[in-house]
């Protein structure tokens, strides 16, 4: 049976819209919620990017039932994983059994900022997997120390540990992570690139029947042009190819991108307006696949009319 959940997209809401977001979320029927971890936006028309772990805090607050992962958190050269493994409990802690920490190699755009050199995909991938590491030694309780090829802990302990701890899964969209994310999580992501491919690689590198989430961009609209102009003028990213978002540094940069790309390059690429069979389709899509769980991320700034749309004409379809 597959989980439809919802993107709270930080690229695009402030803090308090997030929470709120998450609360009506929850109240549509929405199984769990995805919030991205970014220190720009892709654009700087999509206007905002607060602070992830501070946002958590506000919708452990008002939410009872929703199961909430981060889509995905960096661990590596912005944020060292000792302190990544302190905000996960913490929020573990304040969400008992209903946070997953979602880990990913992440983006040049967010992780340059204080002058660190950004590696090559295969070294992030060794970076990711000894945050893993790090984490997880954290997690046991105790004063650890720890000297690796890249992080290093002296007497570090994480006090504040959650009587569950949280899951871990990796966001994949190459061969290397896929594999990484089959040995080292409990679960897979994927957000929209090289899905199948992965998807299978993950399952043959041991993933076996962990849960696979994967992320559908859609724009809920009165008409259909109205949805594919406002995913153009909000959303270019999601006609890039390639490794385009993961090696260019600012959002004007993905704004001289965006000049390059058409309405029907991101139409074809997104499902726009108010006909649920579109939505239905592209969800049902990614189910084939093989994946168990369904983010789905409304672009643009009609989230109640979206929410109220597929808590009536579409969640009921996957139950």
């Amino acid at each position: 049976m597959v989980e439809i959940g919802y993107k709270l997209a930080s690229e695009e809401h402030g803090p308090l819209d997030l929470v709120s977001n998450a609360r009506q979320a929850e109240d549509a029927g929405f199984a769990f919620a995805m919030i991205s971890d970014h220190y720009h936006p892709w654009t700087a028309r999509q206007g905002e990017s607060p602070f992830v772990w501070t946002v958590i805090g506000g919708i452990s607050q008002v939410t009872a039932d929703l199961r909430l992962l981060t889509g995905v958190t960096c661990p590596t050269v912005r944020i060292h994983p000792g302190i990544i493994a302190q905000a996960a409990a913490t929020a573990a802690a304040m969400m008992p059994g209903r946070f997953i920490l979602g880990l990913g190699s992440g983006e040049y755009l967010n992780e340059h900022i204080f002058g660190d050199r950004w590696p090559p995909a295969p070294v992030r991938v060794e970076m990711l997997e000894e945050a893993v590491e790090v984490i997880r030694m954290l997690w046991k309780g105790g004063m650890q120390d720890y000297y690796g090829s890249f992080y290093t802990l002296e007497n570090a302990e994480v006090f504040s540990l959650p009587e569950i701890l949280p899951p871990i899964y990796i966001a994949s969209e190459g061969p290397i992570s896929a594999s990484l994310a089959a040995r080292a999580g409990e679960g897979f992501i994927n957000a929209g690139t090289n899905a199948e491919e992965c998807l299978i690689v993950f399952r043959n590198s041991g993933g076996g029947d962990k849960p696979a989430y994967m992320e559908v961009s859609v724009c809920w609209a009165e008409s259909e042009e109205e949805g594919q102009r406002n995913a153009y003028e909000q959303w270019p990213v999601a006609a890039n190819k390639g490794g385009l978002n993961r090696v260019l540094p600012t959002p004007a940069h993905y704004e001289q991108l965006a000049a390059m790309v058409t309405l029907e390059d991101v139409a074809g690429n997104v499902p726009c307006g108010p006909d649920p069979e579109v939505h239905i389709k592209k969800i049902e899509e990614r189910v084939r696949m093989g994946f168990d769980h369904v983010c789905v991320h409304q672009i643009g700034e009609q989230q109640q009319e979206f929410m109220e749309f597929y808590r009536k004409e579409v969640l009921p379809h996957f139950r």
